[in-house]
């Protein structure tokens, strides 16, 4: 690991073969809010960059809600290579990736984590977790010996595939920007004000 990227990794031969590159996570070194999802897609193994494509877009629009912009916020997964398939990541391969997360998170020291989808937050919360139910739930976790905050979340797809999930996905968002102390909330960064 280099910084905050993962140059090189052999770990997972099944990634290792259906990558075209390591996505590592964007967005500032000392975001107050990381957004956290399972693995990178097709989009994001293509572009090098996590959500990127149509779930990319609705977060997106999440964050524009929430009165924050990408830049604002980092966006990392807990697996840096594309599984086969878009399945996905096995029980090991998140494991051969913790680390990574761990440092990134430490280095980071964000104010908040959202969780986005059952993966994630599984992985994070290291329990049984119905996303649906808990979206919203705030929850102390350690990674790396390290405590954090975490905020479940649907995934943003969840709304493409459920209208219902969209409202929940928004209020999820909107709330994590209030708990960060980031966004419309704080006066200073949205342009909302000025329609």
């Amino acid at each position: 690991m280099d910084g905050l990227a993962v140059t090189a990794c052999e770990r997972c031969p099944d990634l290792v073969e259906s990558r075209s590159q390591i996505v590592n996570g964007v967005g500032p070194a000392d975001a107050e809010l990381i957004f956290l999802g399972e693995a990178p897609g097709k989009n994001e193994d293509e572009e090098g960059e996590p959500f990127v494509g149509r779930s990319g877009s609705i977060l997106d629009d999440a964050l524009r809600d929430a009165g924050l912009d990408r830049a604002d916020v980092r966006i990392t997964n807990c697996v840096r290579c594309r599984p086969p398939e878009n399945r996905d990541p096995t029980t090991e391969e998140l494991g051969n990736c913790r680390g990574y997360l761990a440092a990134e998170l430490a280095a980071i020291d964000p104010e908040l984590i959202v969780t986005l989808g059952k993966v994630p937050s599984e992985h994070l919360l290291d329990r049984s977790v119905a996303v649906t139910k808990e979206a919203g739930d705030v929850a102390d976790v350690r990674l790396g010996g390290e405590p954090f905050r975490a905020l479940v979340s649907v995934h943003p797809a969840a709304t493409l595939y459920d209208g219902s999930q969209r409202e929940t996905f928004f209020e999820t968002i909107a709330r994590a920007a209030e708990i960060a102390g980031i966004g419309a909330s704080d006066g200073g960064q949205s342009s909302l004000g000025d329609f």
